[in-house]
């Protein structure tokens, strides 16, 4: 696995889950895979979840890891071709890149979307500069677009915790006081669709529609509650509009109605659903105190399991050198 983006790129799903079983039950176990060699992760945005888990995965395969925050620890980089770099930016990422490809042989890479181009956001223009200038292998710790170790660690967490052969999976939109990027929705319908024993749902208010590739099969209700009747997990997630019906809206915040936040009330209308949400969490805005305090709230196993998913990548990947 030359990288990780998509859930296409994990082959068999259901190898990869059982993979992931096995390194939960004995993590070390691969660590003569990473011995002498060293991850580079990279961070253009906030990250705590990520970071931490990326770093100990890697470091239970025996690897070495350096963390480079571009924000904080380098030079301001300019990523467009072209640009007269007479500003704020002194190195431009296509040199950046192949130096950073000199003292690593595995690179983790984190890029928010802009939120203001659709096209360039969806290009992952950042992420693929990186695939095809670095001279290493790459995997996505989250893009413009996606977050595939997250929709991995989810799919995870619902293996372990599914009541039924198929479960009723919803993702529901919830509000935010801020313009959030679609990418871990996008990867959650992705890999939900993936997974195929899933009964997948997807809920918003109308004009928030996710871009048809990640959609897929999914069943779309604009109900939120008639969504919410006998489901098995509920995973709420803020993102904002992604432009497919207007592209003029992509990126904004085009509706911000508080009767979508997850409360108890809603959790009534499950089948004793379990809660699901990638954190951080606003909490009263997303999901009120009540319900992600509550016995059936999955956040935290949810969260354990992001060293899990990113053991069984990175262990592929090395396994690929």
């Amino acid at each position: 696995m030359k990288s990780f983006i998509n859930v296409e790129d994990i082959g068999n799903l259901q190898k990869a889950l059982a993979e992931a079983e096995e390194i939960k039950k004995e993590r070390f176990k691969y660590q003569h895979l990473g011995k002498n060699k060293t991850l580079m992760m990279i961070f253009f945005n906030n990250s705590l979840r990520t970071r931490l888990s990326t770093q100990k995965a890697a470091m239970n395969l025996g690897m070495n890891v350096i963390v480079l925050d571009v924000n904080a620890g380098a030079w301001k980089l300019e990523t467009e071709r072209g640009v007269i770099m007479d500003g704020d930016k002194s190195e431009h990422l296509l040199e950046a890149i192949p130096v950073m490809g000199c003292y690593c042989d595995l690179i983790g890479v984190r890029s928010f979307a802009g939120l203001t181009d659709r096209d360039y956001d969806y290009a992952e223009t950042v992420l693929n500069q990186f695939i095809k200038y670095s001279g290493r292998p790459v995997f996505a710790m989250e893009t413009a677009t996606v977050h595939p170790l997250q929709a991995f660690a989810d799919l995870i967490t619902i293996e372990e915790h599914t009541p039924v052969k198929r479960p009723k999976v919803v993702l529901t939109w919830a509000p935010h006081c801020r313009s959030l990027p679609q990418a871990v929705p996008n990867s959650f319908a992705q890999w939900m669709n993936a997974a195929e024993d899933v009964d997948l749902v997807i809920t918003h208010p109308e004009g928030y529609e996710l871009d048809p590739k990640f959609v897929g099969n999914a069943r779309v209700e604009y109900n939120q509650r008639k969504a919410f009747e006998g489901a098995d997990f509920i995973y709420a997630k803020n993102w904002s509009n992604p432009g497919v019906t207007n592209p003029e809206d992509y990126g904004k915040i085009t509706c911000d109605d508080r009767s979508w936040t997850v409360d108890t009330e809603h959790m009534s209308w499950t089948n004793n659903g379990k809660f699901l949400h990638c954190l951080p969490v606003r909490r009263n805005l997303i999901v009120t105190d009540d319900v992600i305090e509550s016995p059936n709230s999955l956040v935290i196993p949810e969260a354990a399991n992001r060293e899990i998913s990113c053991s069984v990548v990175i262990k592929r990947m090395l396994e690929a050198m």
